[in-house]
């Protein structure tokens, strides 16, 4: 990676414009913990209720690693998509019910892409149902301490049942590293390739910040722009929680500045289970400040990140490639304005692993084993509206519609003018014309698994990529 130092200079101007003064403070939740020891170096409003959004999905992948070890499912079984996880709001994959994805590859994607379909057909293909995967999150939160979480679903779109909090988040993250070392790298994925399409994270983190390795991002208007986050310096790992922050931007940079705090300090001010909780409460909504007025936001936020710093040729990639003097200084919210890095991608695939033959896990009855799929189809499709129980979450979201409102709606209105046309032409034809097989879409057509695994279907679609919800 080689960047150009009028390219920072640039980008340390645009940045100040952005910035500008800071404005009286508004805090937000966040926690800085120590992964070996458990200690809090630092803390605020860290009990506090919170929309998780897409940081979810590090409790989906928590349940679906904990059945691979209790040998309920592995990661070379195949999930399935069904009519129930095809129909989730963006960010999607966008594959067509009935395809299927290795767990490992769809657990990828789930962390990357942040794919909300993923997610689904990953709770599916454990327990059964979403309803019944959401039990088993609700039972390990339980279990690692998790007081203040409430799971409904496994992506995070929005359901104002679904809670947590800086500290549960925190408890989360410590505990994948703890149990899971084995699937680190699951969190630390820069960028991962479906084809010839290449899908960057979302945690700008990684490749900016010295020792960043991992976790996870999340966003919804309601619940602003969140992030776990992980680094690692002279062995010692820690994990930092921001919950909404008013852009990805300041997410980054006051990410970045209580990590340096917290490397550079290393004093324990409390424990996890010593911070104060009155249990999960109604979460507030940030939808008017974060998508609607989120200059005033944006400026008090500024108010709560430290002028913290990282010196050049400290490990950061970006930063080691234009050298310089030792002495050089570069505080947290340059590093989070600097340009994208560039990942070596890693690859996955739609289908099965070449050679697999065993069972295919996908929705079924709540507790039949994977393989065994008695009564489908009453379990595949969303349940029947006025269904108290059900979750609610392949209903369009509000913020699943582009931010870009205008924009938005010139390309909505120009699609609508062309299938007038288009069927007013096709009106005129007089004679009977035999319609033409649809080709498969790019991704389907680059999107294949191995050779050895040819013979199985299905094709997948263009990842869908949108403003929305699940965007992280």
């Amino acid at each position: 990676m080689i960047f150009s130092k009028s390219t920072l200079v640039a980008a340390a101007s645009a940045l100040l414009i952005l910035f500008g003064a800071a404005a009286p403070s508004r805090a937000t939740p966040s926690i800085v913990v120590d992964v070996a020891s458990g200690a809090v170096l630092s803390h605020d409003q860290a009990t506090a209720s919170w929309y998780p959004a897409s940081v979810t999905k590090l409790m989906t992948a928590y349940v679906a690693l904990e059945a691979v070890r209790q040998g309920r499912i592995s990661l070379e079984t195949p999930v399935m998509m069904s009519p129930r996880a095809c129909s989730m709001a963006p960010s999607k994959m966008g594959f067509r019910p009935g395809s299927e994805v290795t767990l490992h590859n769809a657990l990828v994607m789930l962390m990357v892409k942040s794919a909300n379909d993923i997610a689904v057909a990953i709770a599916e293909g454990v327990s059964g149902s979403v309803e019944a995967f959401a039990d088993e999150m609700n039972r390990h939160s339980a279990a690692l301490g998790m007081t203040q979480s409430i799971w409904v679903n496994p992506n995070g779109l929005p359901d104002s049942r679904q809670v947590t909090s800086a500290r549960d988040l925190a408890i989360l993250g410590r505990a994948l590293y703890l149990q899971f070392p084995e699937h680190a790298n699951l969190f630390n994925i820069g960028a991962m390739q479906l084809g010839k399409q290449i899908i960057p994270t979302h945690n700008h983190l990684l490749g900016r910040y010295a020792g960043a390795d991992g976790m996870k991002t999340g966003f919804t208007c309601s619940a602003g722009f969140n992030l776990v986050a992980s680094a690692t310096r002279g062995g010692r790992r820690l994990i930092a929680v921001v919950l909404g922050a008013p852009n990805p931007i300041l997410r980054t940079a006051k990410t970045a500045a209580l990590l340096d705090r917290g490397f550079q300090s290393g004093a324990a001010v409390a424990s996890l289970a010593s911070l104060p909780s009155s249990g999960p409460t109604a979460a507030p909504d940030l939808r008017e400040s974060v998508c609607h007025h989120r200059g005033p936001a944006a400026a008090e936020f500024m108010a709560e990140i430290e002028d913290a710093s990282v010196p050049i040729g400290s490990g950061v990639p970006l930063l080691d490639t234009l050298g310089g003097a030792p002495q050089q200084q570069m505080n947290a919210k340059e590093i989070a304005h600097l340009p994208r890095p560039r990942f070596e991608p890693v690859s996955v695939y739609v289908g099965r692993a070449p050679g697999y033959a065993g069972p295919v896990a996908r929705a079924r009855a709540p507790g039949a084993p994977v393989g065994e799929q008695p009564d489908l189809a009453a379990y595949a499709s969303q349940p029947e509206a006025g269904d108290a129980s059900a979750s609610p979450i392949s209903k369009p979201a509000p913020d699943a519609v582009s931010l870009r409102r205008a924009k938005h709606a010139k390309a909505v209105k120009a699609a609508r003018a062309a299938a007038k046309a288009a069927k007013a032409d096709a009106a005129k034809v007089d004679d009977i014309v035999a319609e033409e097989p649809t080709s498969k879409p790019k991704a389907a057509r680059s999107a294949t698994k191995p050779k050895a695994a040819a013979a199985q279907k299905p094709a997948a679609s263009k990842a869908h990529t949108a403003a929305e919800p699940g965007k992280s």
